[in-house]
């Protein structure tokens, strides 16, 4: 490796270094920086700008943001709610198959937000030591992302896998039950993590200075009244999810004149079809759309798969010989190394669309066979091992027992069991049901 490759690396390392320290925005806005830097400062050529990626996640963020603004996320969220209180002793295993099904559905890990507070409670009141379902829940979200068919990860690896044969059936194929079972194992295992609540030394401090009160069953006030098409809007935009899904299993579906259209114009086509039905059915106002929280989000995250994936494809093409002569025979001796490669990229990067589309064209020139890729695409999930994402934080702000925290040693905190269990366990479960049945 000579020193020009090596100076383009502590470019890339110091843009994401700036735009974690800036957050939202701006990683994707340093990973502009950075690419600025390689065209000018080393004479690197841009790379593809991510567009089909780009597509989806926009027609996509349309969608959910029409369904925000009409209410159906909080229809979502009061269903999920009462399927967690429904089964309050069994907490632990319902809570993060709740997230996993809602995110899936949804496509972003943001419907979490509102049922950590919820998940803490019956689990507080249970006198079920809250750390156990409240880490699994938030890992078990992030696990959903490369298992959803509207999410971002998955719109990069559609784009990606579309010229080799392979989509987004086999996509579900692989990694659905595949992070399912890695969820289920890691709740399972969650049952005996920590101290019980009567031997925790902090809990036991909270309630002895009153700032927190022993486990009771809460009385929990009305709920305020949904709007009038949030239930509709919810139907709507699951029944666009399933559209997708059905046309990824039946070529008929979009096929359009003898010609086959893509996977990311046909879910472009529903997705925006889906928000201009939401905006119809529901007579809701369309300047709310763009100002609702799922599309200022979605602006970040359009925002950062655009600046982090140009300055990684940059990179890559400009040194792709470099790379793939020195992978490649790691790579075909032992395939599976590559997932540590996706897992400490997504480390870095915040963003497993970014991670995929940066890092899964490296493994097709590497000569990996596809189903392989797909069954490590979980390896993305990896940004819980440094536990500043949003998700993270809010998860051990809402749990007032002081059980869900970071370890004195910053790496041993709440999420890294449940989380190193949900990434190894999918990896190992998609390699081999991809090399099963594929």
């Amino acid at each position: 490796m000579d020193i020009k490759i090596i100076l383009e690396i502590v470019v890339i390392l110091g843009a994401l270094a700036m735009g974690a320290r800036t957050g939202g925005v701006g990683l994707g806005l340093w990973g502009a920086v950075g690419l600025l830097v390689l065209v000018v400062g080393f004479g690197l050529k841009p790379g593809d700008i991510p567009g089909d990626v780009l597509l989806i996640v926009l027609t996509v963020i349309m969608a959910a943001s029409a369904m925000e603004v009409a209410g159906g996320i909080d229809f979502l969220v009061s269903v999920a709610e009462k399927i967690i209180r429904k089964n309050p002793k069994q907490v632990t295993i319902v809570a993060p198959l709740v997230t996993y099904g809602f995110t899936f559905a949804a496509g972003t890990g943001h419907i979490v937000y509102p049922l950590l507070p919820v998940i803490y409670e019956v689990a507080h009141e249970s006198g079920i030591r809250p750390e156990r379902p409240m880490a699994v829940a938030t890992i078990a979200s992030q696990q959903a992302i490369t298992a959803s068919p509207v999410s971002a990860a998955t719109a990069a690896m559609i784009t990606m896998l579309a010229g080799h044969g392979y989509g987004l059936v086999q996509i579900l194929l692989i990694c659905v039950p595949s992070t399912l079972a890695a969820v289920i194992i890691a709740a399972i295992v969650q049952l005996k993590v920590g101290k019980e609540l009567k031997d925790d030394p902090e809990y036991q401090r909270l309630l002895a200075s009153g700032e927190l009160q022993p486990p009771e069953k809460s009385t929990a006030a009305e709920p305020a009244p949904m709007k009038k098409g949030a239930k509709a809007s919810a139907l709507i935009f699951l029944c666009g999810v399933a559209l997708v899904v059905l046309a990824g299993i039946f070529v008929k579906l979009r096929t359009v004149g003898g010609v086959v259209l893509g996977m990311d114009r046909a879910i472009a086509i529903v997705m925006l079809t889906v928000a201009a039905v939401i905006v119809t059915v529901t007579k809701i106002p369309a300047a709310e759309v763009p100002k609702c929280k799922t599309c200022q989000s979605g602006v970040s995250a359009i925002i950062g798969i655009l600046g982090l994936a140009w300055l990684g494809d940059t990179f890559m093409d400009a040194n792709r010989e470099v790379i793939i002569g020195g992978l490649k025979s790691m790579a075909t001796a032992a395939p599976w190394t590559f997932s540590i490669g996706l897992f400490v990229a997504s480390m870095l990067l915040f963003s497993q669309a970014a991670t995929a589309k940066t890092l899964m064209p490296l493994g097709i020139s590497l000569g990996i066979p596809i189903p392989a890729l797909i069954g490590m695409f979980p390896a993305v999930n990896g940004y819980f091992f440094i536990p500043n994402y949003g998700t993270i934080i809010a998860a051990m702000q809402f749990d007032r027992s002081g059980t869900t925290r970071i370890g004195k040693y910053l790496l041993n905190h709440s999420f890294m069991l449940p989380g190193m269990i949900c990434t190894v366990g999918a990896v190992s479960f998609g390699l081999l049901i991809g090399k099963i049945f594929f």
